[in-house]
């Protein structure tokens, strides 16, 4: 079955062919952040205005090989409402023109399905349960993954999402934009253990917490200018660290809790150098299994909606209301 997904949710354009839920046959982005580079963050306004002009040809071209699909999947939110309607109106559109059945999707359950894509055989295939920690600029949830379809959000963030801090403090240095990137990259020459930052474990709570690591990374670089520049690789990847430690040890004390010898990451931080090579080396000690999706799957993509929408009509009805919403709650549609 072919699935063609659409992914609108922030500000990247996005439409892909996914065949049976797993094979890649076309996945393609277009990508606003030069246009919003320059304001140091994403502008409602000009996003929705953005997807609007390139939606036809980003379907287009995700249907230069093959323009037999089967069914629709696009994102229903979370998200920018107005990035959502450009979406989920194209999609309801083409079901209601081909007479072809359409779901919706929730954004971050495509980024824990961006773990079943691509793989080279059976072995690979990635079936729950599974822990899944879904980090990027708008989300750090720590999901517990039942059964395909059936999730537990069991720890998300209080305050800011990692790759929200992470922009943030790039954007105090005036590093640029989106941060999240530039400060892997500069951070992998710098010492780690350089500055001690806290460590906001929350005791007894399986959330998160990083505004209080951002004003303390703030009032550091506000009485120790050195590390604004000379010593700025140090500082980010102590920075960096802090964020990395807390993720990895909530993610492990949840597979320990629940008996889960499994983890899938997702969402745009997870496409973090450090934070791969970290993941990596404590699974291998604690004798966990750990999927990543590729770099370009982290990301915001339709290839990840495509795959979730393609289990979920496996499960559910062939067609539902599409009701797009900003807020939208993360929602089991799976058997236990």
């Amino acid at each position: 079955m072919n699935i063609l997904g659409i992914e609108t949710s922030c500000d990247d354009t996005s439409s892909a062919v996914v065949k049976d839920g797993r094979y890649i046959i076309t996945n393609i982005i277009s990508s606003q952040i030069k246009i919003h580079k320059k304001y140091g963050g994403i502008v409602p306004e000009l996003a929705s205005r953005h997807h609007l002009e390139n939606i036809n040809l980003i379907i287009d071209e995700a249907l230069r090989i093959t323009k037999r699909i089967d069914a629709v999947s696009v994102t229903t939110g979370p998200g920018l409402i107005g990035s959502l309607l450009i979406g989920t109106t194209t999609a309801q559109a083409i079901s209601k023109i081909l007479n072809i059945p359409i779901v919706g999707i929730n954004h971050i359950e495509g980024h824990i399905f961006a773990n079943f894509l691509e793989k080279k055989n059976d072995k690979d295939n990635f079936n729950p349960p599974f822990i899944s920690l879904i980090v990027s600029g708008g989300h750090t949830d720590l999901i517990l993954v039942k059964n395909i379809g059936n999730y537990k959000i069991i720890g998300r963030t209080r305050d800011d999402a990692v790759g929200e801090v992470l922009d943030k403090i790039a954007k105090f240095l005036n590093l640029g934009y989106p941060g999240g990137p530039i400060i892997d990259r500069l951070s992998r020459n710098g010492n780690p253990k350089e500055i001690n930052f806290p460590r906001a474990y929350l005791h007894d709570t399986w959330d998160f917490s990083f505004s209080g690591l951002k004003t303390a990374v703030i009032n550091f670089l506000n009485h120790n200018s050195v590390y604004c520049e000379k010593k700025l690789p140090d500082l980010l990847a102590s920075f960096q660290q802090s964020c990395i430690d807390v993720l990895i040890r909530k993610t492990i004390l949840a597979c320990n809790k629940f008996k889960i010898k499994k983890i899938a990451l997702g969402g745009g931080v997870s496409a973090n150098t450090k934070l791969r090579m970290d993941f990596s080396k404590i699974c291998r000690i604690e004798n966990i299994k750990l999927l990543i999706p590729k770099t370009i799957l982290c990301t915001d993509n339709a290839a990840m909606i495509a795959s979730a929408g393609y289990f979920k009509l496996k499960k559910c009805k062939r067609n539902e209301k599409i009701v797009p919403s900003a807020n939208m709650e993360l929602k089991s549609w799976g058997g236990l």
